[in-house]
């Protein structure tokens, strides 16, 4: 009698898929999305570069076959959880609450939206500020946050020249410290916890902006 593929525990090699017959459904209850969550979760746990593929076979209770039938690699499962987050940093930047009227109210719309997509993307959020671009993937990851930096500072130094924020704090300062703020929400913030996750960039922002207004 044969051993169910979804099931076997997981070998020790992990540099590659298995040779064994791929298993065309992981365990009952993980689909795509539910095995990116896991590695997610794992990740932030032990840090991605101590992660195993094993490790993560044993974690969601399958073979290591089954988990390669969803995702090619460890890597692979980081460039989906890292898109998952700058992709929803990067099309705040494209709304037109981003691109229309006063510097100061685009540079609102931002900071709330940013904070909305950590909120919405917390597990992948806190993945992506963890990333230390030991990786290629993890490179591209790197910079894609700088140009994302560079134009809410450039946004920063646009409301500055408009006169609605103080122009003597300067601008690129400005913005670490105004996503300081906000990228600390990771260590704090819990789904269900005491704290409105709806209202959270609204605060933010109101005590962000109030502060750097000019009086």
């Amino acid at each position: 009698m044969t051993a169910d593929p979804a099931t076997t525990p997981a070998t020790a090699d992990d540099s590659a898929p298995s040779r064994e017959a791929p298993a065309r459904r992981g365990r009952p209850g993980y689909d795509r999305d539910g095995l990116l969550a896991v590695a997610v979760q794992l990740f932030n746990e032990q840090g991605y570069d101590a992660t195993s593929v094993s490790d993560l076979a044993r974690r969601l209770g399958l073979t290591k076959s089954a988990l390669y039938h969803h995702f090619s690699s460890k890597e692979e499962l980081l460039a989906v959880a890292l898109e998952a987050a700058l992709g929803g940093l990067e099309a705040v930047l494209d709304e037109p609450g981003a691109r229309e009227g006063a510097a100061s109210d685009r540079l609102r719309f931002v900071l709330t939206g940013a904070t909305d997509v950590l909120v919405a993307q917390l597990p992948a959020v806190t993945l992506l500020l963890r990333v230390r671009g030991n990786s290629e993937v993890e490179q591209a990851a790197l910079e894609r946050r700088r140009l994302f930096d560079h134009r809410v500072t450039a946004l920063v130094a646009e409301a500055q020249a408009e006169g609605d924020v103080r122009g003597d704090v300067d601008a690129a300062v400005a913005a670490r410290l105004l996503f300081g703020m906000i990228n600390s929400v990771v260590e704090w913030y819990r789904p269900g916890g005491g704290v409105d996750g709806d209202r959270l960039g609204a605060d933010i922002v109101r005590i962000a902006l109030d502060g750097l207004r000019t009086a």
